[in-house]
């Protein structure tokens, strides 16, 4: 039976709302640990094996045997994608990259120095690093490609300069790659695109293999075994963020249209059973409407079992007294995407906290920014809103502090030097400063 009646209906503050909420509030307690155990040791035959364990992974899971030769896209596979697209979809790719660009354009940083007093010199050096690894997962089998993830990872590395950026995804079928992807990895500046996926491609990208040079810093999306190895080489290498399920949060006042709110929880519901989709509302009119017109949204079988899956463990229609009180829900969240249908929904930025991506009026869906708006939708998911951000240029540059020191500006910082030095018990530190203080005929 399909229903909107699935998803529960709570009236905050209670006991009831806040038993849901002490789940949600607590969500990352619920990564499966467990699985760490078998995908270690994935990452332990892809270090001893190389080619051979991606082989026999590929084949085991993916269902595709393939030889190392076979594991690079070769650049007439690439050519011959583009005549494999519609040129609308082309068009739509290209557009895109061109404002997702001009988004991550601002946030490139810049070298900087500055002289002080007795002649000292600070600054930073800001340098891209030299070699990225992007994961894009394979998405029904390879069928429905994740081209939009391909430009949120590739467009940002591309400006940061970095000079070699390696794509990942699982093969299909018939070994290949979606047209699309391909075509959306070209137009964004990746230069080597492998056919390999899975966990044992993410150990592949930190160590390296015979045919797969390592990089130093991987990103990009994936389930809960790409997640998990992500996590086991964070020490090797750098990577963007340990992301979970999907998520939206929506705050709606009383003029908030209930389709609009009905197809935005359905998007989130339909990416996974454990994706969280909640609306926050100080109308219980609304919640009448959103749960009847969820019903009639469910009979378009929309990816429909996996939506219910969602709506039921972790969906939910809160109503609250106040929209500030909407608000202090929210930053506790600390959602992934956090939707305000709010007539002046501006007026509210100055009390939104924790949130990976904030969309503004009843025309701005999470949708948009998951393709063409501009900013990145590689986001921080679980909660982890409240300490983290989304993927930008950054995690792409390394930022190299640089001082220097005249013997005058020595002489002036040398005796707090030596005294905090010994204060912690590290006396060559102290030692360090006081010999050149006495060479310079400073105080001993």
């Amino acid at each position: 039976m399909l229903t909107g009646k699935m998803i529960r209906v709570l009236n905050y503050p209670s006991n009831k709302a806040e038993a849901f909420l002490k789940r949600i509030f607590f969500r990352i307690e619920e990564f499966p640990q467990k699985l760490e155990r078998a995908i270690r040791q994935i990452g332990l035959e892809v270090r001893r094996q190389g080619d051979k364990a991606l082989i026999e992974y590929t084949q085991r899971f993916d269902g595709v045997s393939l030889r190392p030769e076979e594991f690079l896209v070769e650049s007439k596979e690439i050519e011959r994608a583009y005549e494999e697209i519609d040129q609308a979809l082309l068009e739509a790719i290209r557009v895109a990259i061109e404002r997702v660009k001009a988004f991550h354009q601002r946030q490139v940083p810049l070298s900087w120095f500055e002289s002080g007093d007795g002649g000292t010199l600070l600054g930073q050096l800001i340098r891209p690093v030299e070699s990225a690894g992007l994961y894009i997962p394979g998405g029904k089998g390879g069928e429905t490609p994740l081209i939009s993830t391909v430009i949120m990872t590739a467009v940002p590395a591309s400006l940061a300069g970095v000079k070699r950026i390696v794509m990942v995804s699982p093969p299909r079928r018939d070994k290949s790659l979606h047209p699309a992807l391909l075509v959306a990895a070209k137009e964004a500046g990746v230069s080597e695109v492998y056919r390999v996926g899975g966990p044992w491609s993410i150990f592949a990208l930190a160590y390296g293999t015979e045919t797969i040079r390592p990089v130093q810093v991987i990103c990009g999306p994936g389930n809960i075994y790409v997640t998990l190895a992500k996590k086991l080489v964070s020490f090797q290498v750098g990577i963007d963020l340990l992301a979970g399920p999907s998520e939206v949060l929506i705050i709606a006042d009383e003029k908030a249209d209930p389709d609009f709110i009905v197809w935005d929880l359905l998007a989130q519901a339909e990416h996974d059973p454990l994706s969280m989709s909640l609306l926050i509302t100080t109308s219980k009119r609304l919640i009448r409407e959103v749960r009847e017109k969820l019903s009639e949204a469910l009979k378009r079988g929309y990816r429909t079992e996996i939506a219910q899956e969602s709506l039921r463990k972790r969906g939910a229609l809160i109503w609250v007294e106040s929209l500030e009180q909407a608000f202090e829900l929210a930053n506790r969240i600390a959602p992934e995407h956090l939707e305000l249908l709010l007539e002046s929904p501006e007026a509210y930025l100055p009390l939104i906290r924790n949130a990976g991506a904030v969309f503004l009026g009843a025309f701005t869906p999470e949708a948009v920014g998951d393709y063409i708006a501009g900013p990145n939708h590689v986001l921080p998911t679980m909660g982890l809103a409240r300490f983290s951000s989304g993927l930008s240029v950054d995690r792409f540059f390394k930022r190299i502090n640089f001082m220097k020191y005249t013997p005058q500006a020595l002489k002036s910082v040398g005796p707090m030097v030596i005294t905090l030095a010994l204060n912690e018990s590290l006396p060559s530190h102290a030692e360090a400063v006081r010999i050149r203080l006495e060479k310079m005929g400073g105080d001993k």
